[in-house]
């Protein structure tokens, strides 16, 4: 019998291409730097993160039949990610993300997941035919969703008994899909992670501080959230109160894929059995090794 994985990472898996540059930059600007073409994808970040902590990810996702998929479940397949529940489509292309980095931050990225969007819940096939859950016997172990999902689809997950035994632990694409996660708001076993924008969104107000936020989306009726701000004070928010820390001061020489860092960083920690306090500070010292280049991509 083949072991189960350890955690099921469920949503993008595609291909990153980066730009990047020591320039600041903006608007219109044309600078010498690398293009690097690398696996990514929120779902994909998270997953690399944990195998690199030594758990076993399982990837719950769409790529397609084609030369670049082939080339991406392989390079998933290398690095001990579980592929065999992955989504194949011979109709949809493998997805891809692209993004131009400078030295003062994110410029511009464009998000192309339209494969994973038009698959639908095709993607959630194991967790209802015994490969991995049933109804009656749902997936009981982690679970790291991102929003790249449909409005639709995440809503279904919101309610669905296939997600209900699961510790559910979802984090936005980017600012622009952070309303998508409004229905998991309030679901009991759900842990939402979002920076300070995502958090404004959620909340349908500004907020100056991850803290303040934190506890807003709390009174909102989040069971969990966990929101960071850059370089500046990190919160984790629950009905037991809000935990603080600082980021570790560092030299960002990248951003993309920083929040999935955190994100798996953080799981891993309470899976250790660490508390609050303590895991939050494991995920912002990993977030920090990851922005600083410390750790390779």
């Amino acid at each position: 019998m083949t072991a189960q994985p350890d955690i099921l990472c469920i949503g993008s898996v595609l291909w990153d291409i980066i730009g990047r540059t020591p320039a600041h930059m903006g608007a219109g600007a044309d600078v010498p730097g690398r293009i690097t073409r690398l696996p990514g994808g929120v779902a994909m970040n998270i997953a690399m993160t944990l195998a690199r902590f030594g758990v076993r990810p399982a990837l719950l996702t769409a790529v397609g039949r084609d030369p670049e998929g082939d080339e991406l479940v392989a390079a998933c397949t290398r690095m001990g990610l579980v592929t065999r529940h992955i989504y194949r489509s011979d109709d949809l292309p493998t997805d891809r993300y692209m993004a131009v980095e400078g030295a003062n931050g994110l410029i511009a990225a464009i998000a192309d997941a339209h494969s994973l969007e038009a698959a639908g819940d095709k993607i959630l096939r194991p967790l209802s035919d015994g490969a991995l859950g049933r109804a009656g016997a749902p997936w009981a172990g982690p679970i790291a969703l991102d929003g790249n999902l449909t409005a639709g689809l995440l809503a279904d997950i919101a309610h669905s008994p296939l997600f209900a035994a699961a510790d559910l632990r979802v984090a936005p694409a980017s600012p622009g899909k952070a309303e998508r996660l409004l229905p998991l708001l309030a679901v009991a076993n759900a842990t939402l992670y979002v920076n300070l924008e995502e958090a404004g969104l959620l909340g349908h107000r500004r907020f100056a501080t991850a803290p303040e936020a934190a506890a807003a989306l709390v009174d909102r009726g989040a069971a969990r959230v966990l929101v960071t701000d850059g370089g500046r004070t990190t919160a984790d928010g629950s009905r037991e109160g809000i935990v603080t820390a600082d980021p570790p001061a560092v030299l960002v020489t990248r951003v993309t894929g920083a929040g999935d860092t955190f994100m798996a960083a953080h799981i891993v920690a309470e899976t250790r059995g660490e508390d609050r306090a303590t895991a939050l500070r494991s995920a912002l010292d990993a977030a920090a090794q990851y922005v600083s280049g410390d750790i390779g991509s």
